[in-house]
């Protein structure tokens, strides 16, 4: 059987003083302990102004802060320096349920799998996800079905459990995009390499806690249009 020692989770943030504290908390740490489980906690900051980075500090994280904005250039910038043997993403507002992550982790290594990402459609909890939002990421799960065959229902979920030796039979991450395709694409890597046992399982969003940083119309048409890039270069 496969042995690990650290679980590193990485939540990029920006002026996140909201939800920070709560994403943190949720992780279930007394199942974390009961397994010698080691966790590392890393925020990748994008130079918050409010509060982010001390709230962090307090419950235990590492801050990385990288000026650079862009959602992919975050985890470009945090993964090769997490320690983990595993890694756990996700955003620090409060939508995602961190509270489960000790149950996707066990799932990775009783399935012996490589990469798992979530499923927020299938519990949906309001105020989660507007309409307009819903119906977006319909049209980018379609078109990357459509165009890489792959059976993925959430292209944009945000939270990935996976095995850190993984990024190693990929492309290389400087090779990823810096903007919010870095999730589609991630994902587009992991299911269509031949060396890596993907699997995308059901979970949930919640209502997240401060602004919406997302500009779904722009970040929407910019990721339809990276599919199409991808498939063709």
């Amino acid at each position: 059987m496969w042995l690990f020692t650290k679980v590193s989770v990485i939540l990029p943030t920006l002026n996140e003083e909201q939800g920070i504290g709560k994403t943190i908390d949720s992780i279930n740490r007394d199942y974390f302990k009961k397994k010698n489980w080691e966790l590392e906690l890393l925020i990748i900051d994008g130079n918050s102004k409010d509060k982010t980075r001390e709230i962090a500090t307090k419950k235990g994280a590492k801050t990385i802060i990288e000026k650079r904005r862009g959602y992919g250039r975050a985890y470009k910038t945090g993964l090769p320096k997490a320690s983990g043997d595993i890694i756990v993403t996700g955003d620090a507002d409060a939508t995602y349920p961190f509270e489960r992550i000790h149950e996707y982790v066990q799932m990775l290594i009783d399935e012996d799998l490589d990469f798992i990402t979530t499923d927020r459609f299938s519990e949906l909890k309001h105020g989660s996800m507007s309409v307009k939002h819903y119906f977006g990421n319909f049209i980018l799960a379609t078109t990357l079905k459509v165009l890489f065959l792959l059976n993925i229902r959430d292209s944009q979920s945000g939270m990935w459990i996976f095995k850190k030796n993984a990024l190693k039979k990929i492309q290389p991450l400087t090779y990823f995009d810096n903007g919010m395709a870095f999730s589609e694409e991630i994902k587009i890597e992991m299911f269509k390499s031949k060396d890596v046992k993907s699997k995308e399982i059901p979970s949930a969003l919640y209502a997240r806690k401060g602004t919406v940083k997302i500009e779904s119309f722009s970040d929407g048409i910019k990721n339809l249009k990276f599919l199409f890039y991808k498939r063709v270069k």
